[in-house]
């Protein structure tokens, strides 16, 4: 079995507000988040889609990427309770990689996806970045790419992968 993985990016932020699709949204930032908090939302957002990157991570590799003050991590409460998370990466100058995306399984479908990329977007152009950029691949949800796409990135690789 073979992955295609797509790269996607944008070089400037889009003319669009995504209204909330209700009440009780809040996104906070986690500062230096707790690994086994981490690792919860990694597994609860990436499991049905296969996330890998972070699984096999030793502890002190996990905590020297997340908790580098050049990587964000925030995360989508829905009335108090986790709904998703992202996580931006600032390392490069001019450069912002959205490193992980989704929300929980019993959130997708209710019009968050939409609202929090757009937050996500917002955020990421906060900094002024030269480009924004992810990847996503096949395995990952089947509405992912469109969703990158009418959010305002564009295809620039793809590529395929062993799985």
């Amino acid at each position: 079995m073979s992955v295609k993985v797509i790269y996607l990016q944008m070089f400037a932020r889009p003319e669009r507000t995504v209204p909330p699709p209700g009440d009780g949204l809040l996104v906070l930032e986690l500062v230096k988040p707790p690994l086994r908090y981490y690792r919860f939302l990694y597994h609860a957002v990436g499991d049905p889609w296969k996330w890998r990157s972070r699984r096999s991570l030793t502890d002190e590799e996990l905590s020297r990427i997340i908790h580098d003050r050049d990587n964000e991590v925030h995360v989508l409460h829905v009335d108090g309770a986790p709904a998703g998370f992202a996580e931006l990466n600032r390392r490069f100058p001019g450069e912002i990689e959205l490193v992980q995306f989704g929300l929980l399984p019993e959130y997708i479908g209710r019009g968050l996806g939409k609202y929090f990329l757009g937050w996500v977007i917002d955020k990421a152009w906060s900094y002024r970045p030269r480009r924004f950029w992810l990847h996503t691949c096949t395995d990952d949800h089947p509405n992912a790419l469109s969703n990158y796409k009418k959010a305002g990135f564009a295809v620039y690789k793809e590529e395929t992968r062993p799985d």
